[in-house]
Parts: structure tokens; sequence; C-alpha cells
């Protein structure tokens, strides 16, 4: 008789539940993911991945056609009152800049090809130690792995309980596609290299930042910063003429910005007493939601996700693989968290010079190196 394949449950169709569900499919289990909207597909503007999440996308055979409508920026450039503070190049550090619909379509096509079972409109509600997944329908099914990859305000979390902490912070961020208008910034300010990452500070006399990040050849992304407390800075639809007078040199992609509705978010990190319970783990958002600071919120799901289904696959014990699974790969977000969440409480990203020391460790890593945890001789 041959041997059924173990089967796992994953709830949540974002970018951590669609890489979990490629690699265990990829590596031999039935998998079932569910999508409580009615449709999959992405919501916000743009990414940036680093070499950690690029690593598991050619793992699952997803950077071909990630690479087509992707860029690579000369540099990162940071600005303080438009006066350059650093413009950095950062040799020998992978990373890409994309648009977030993008990325989700690279990765559904890639659990679609490695057979995953694909369910829109399907509510998890919630999930047990033991391996049982719960729906909105009442219906339950057994599974020798669930995952918990349902956002911030994860169902499967909660219904087990395990404790949590967030802590909020004073800036917030606005998100919006637009298209390049590269020759209208060219002909405004011609001395700039408009495919850099441009990260424009302005702290006095008031908190106002633009990152502006390329995403290809036809569009832009570009993220608002404003304090929460600042309610014409932080106001959707965006207060055009406040924005233009900061940041005149971006008038003609800040006004696509103003026909936009838009939703400002507020800053803010989620940590879990642990991340595992049993049978379920817990992945992306629902467990390690980030500050922005590093651009590692995705990174950190991606690279977890497929850690956890190459752990699952290679432990006899579920739940045992999962705990030494987090004792291994924790750390790494541990960091990310701390550092995305001291640049947005100090602002220290305004200075320049951040892609270095702890702030590129986990940007570094590479979770398909199955040596990475041995301890050189």
């Amino acid at each position: 008789m041959t041997e059924r394949p173990r089967h796992a449950e994953v709830s949540g169709g974002g970018f951590a539940g669609l890489t979990a569900a490629t690699a265990l499919a990829q590596m031999g289990w039935s998998v079932r993911l569910h999508e409580r909207r009615p449709e999959l597909s992405s919501e916000g503007a743009g990414i940036v991945l680093w070499n950690n999440s690029l690593q598991v996308l050619d793992k699952i055979k997803a950077g071909p056609d990630l690479m087509s409508n992707s860029m690579t920026p000369p540099a990162y450039e940071t600005r303080m009152n438009n006066v350059i503070q650093s413009q950095e190049e950062l040799p020998g550090i992978r990373w890409r800049t994309l648009t977030r619909p993008h990325l989700h379509q690279t990765l559904l096509f890639a659990a679609r090809e490695a057979g995953v079972e694909i369910l829109a409109g399907s509510e998890v509600t919630g999930a047990t130690a033991d391996g049982t997944i719960s729906f909105a329908n009442g219906e339950t099914a057994e599974a020798d792995l669930i995952v918990g990859a349902d956002g911030v305000g994860s169902a499967v979390r909660d219904s087990l309980g395990i404790p949590l902490k967030r802590e909020r912070s004073r800036d917030g961020i606005t998100r919006f596609l637009v298209p390049r208008r590269k020759e209208e910034l060219q002909a405004l300010e011609p001395d700039t290299e408009w495919d850099n990452v441009i990260d424009f500070w302005n702290l006095e006399p008031r908190v106002l930042r633009v990152l502006y990040t390329p995403a290809n050849d036809r569009e832009l992304y570009i993220a608002l910063m404003a304090p929460a407390a600042d309610s014409q800075g932080s106001r959707v639809p965006i207060d055009l003429e406040l924005w233009t007078s900061v940041f005149p040199q971006l008038a003609p992609v800040l006004a696509d910005a103003a026909k936009i509705p838009g939703r400002y978010y507020g800053y803010q990190t989620t940590r879990l007493d642990h991340w595992t319970e049993g049978k379920v783990a817990l992945i992306g958002d629902a467990a390690h939601a980030m500050c922005p600071a590093l651009a590692q919120g995705a990174g950190c799901a991606m690279q977890n996700a497929w850690t956890l289904a190459a752990a699952a696959t290679d432990g006899a014990s579920i739940p045992e693989a999962l705990q030494e699974w987090e004792r291994l790969e924790r750390p790494l977000t541990d960091l990310a968290q701390d550092r995305s969440q001291w640049y947005a409480d100090t602002r220290e990203m305004a200075k320049g010079n951040q892609f270095q020391g702890d702030s590129v460790t986990t940007a570094l890593y590479n979770p398909t190196d199955p040596h990475r945890h041995e301890v050189p001789a």
C-alpha cells in the first residue's frame, strides 16, 4: 500500500500562506489553502524584497516570473530637507523592488503549479493543537499541520489563546501605486537619479516623509509618512497642497496619489509568547507583524514559511519539529522586529546609511541553506 501524503491546512492567501502552501506541496504534502475573501488578490501598492525572501522565491521556482516585472534600483538614497545624506549602492546585498499585485500573482501561480487546492470564500474561525481546523460554515477538518497565516487579526492565533503584546508607534503611512512620470520628474530636477529609491525626510517644522520606490519601468510605489496626531498629514485622500508644499519636486506623482482614496496605517509591532501550539504554527503578520522600516514584514513571512515547511517535512513528530523550528528561526525575525521598531521610534533612518550591521542581518540570511545553523569548527 502507498502511504498517504501528510496533509496541511493553511489559513490565509497572502504572501505567507501562499509561500508555505507551495513549499509544502512541493515537498510532497497534500495542501488546502483557505482565503476568507471571495477572491485571492493583494492589497497594497509596492514592496521591497531582500535576499532572504528572494532565496525562497528561487527555491519554489517563482524567481523568473518575479524578475520579469521588477527592478533593482541603482541605490537607496536618503535626503533630509532635500539634502542628500547618503546614497547606498548596497554591494553584496541582493534586493528587488516591485508591486504587491505582481508578487501575489507570482506566488499564486506557483501555488497552483505545485498542486495546492485553493478555496476562496472559505473563512477559518479557529484551530486546535491536535490538528482540527474550524470554518465559519460549521464544518471542521483534520490535518497533520495547520498554518495560521491569516494576518494581524488572526482567528487561528486568537482561538489558541496565545498571549501577545502590541507596540504602537507615533507614525503611520499611506501607500500608493502611481505612474512613474520619470520625464516630468526629470524636468523638475534634472540632476536626480529617478531610478533610485529615494527616502525624502522632513522633520522640521513638521514631520513628513515620502518614500519614493520605482517598482518597474511603468509603476511607482510612494509611501507617505506622517504622525497619527497630525490630522492634516495623515488625512486620506491626501492634502495635495500640504504635500506639494514640502516636496515640490514630487508634484506630478503626488497629484496622482491625491486621486486615490488611500488608507492610513499606524505602525505597530506584534510579539507572541510563542508561535506554535501542538500541530499549529503561526507565520507572517499573525505571528510577527512589524514596522516597515527595514521592509522585512513580507521577507520574514516568506522566510519563515519556507523554513516551517522544511522543518515539518523533516520532522517525525510535528509538535516537536515546530518547537525546534521556532527556536532556530525566531531570533532572525525578533532582530528585524526590534530594529524596525527602533527606527520607527527614533526616526534615525532620516540620517541615512542605515543598511549595515544588525539592520541587514535578516536581509542577508539564506533560509534555504541547509547548513545555515551549523557552528563553524
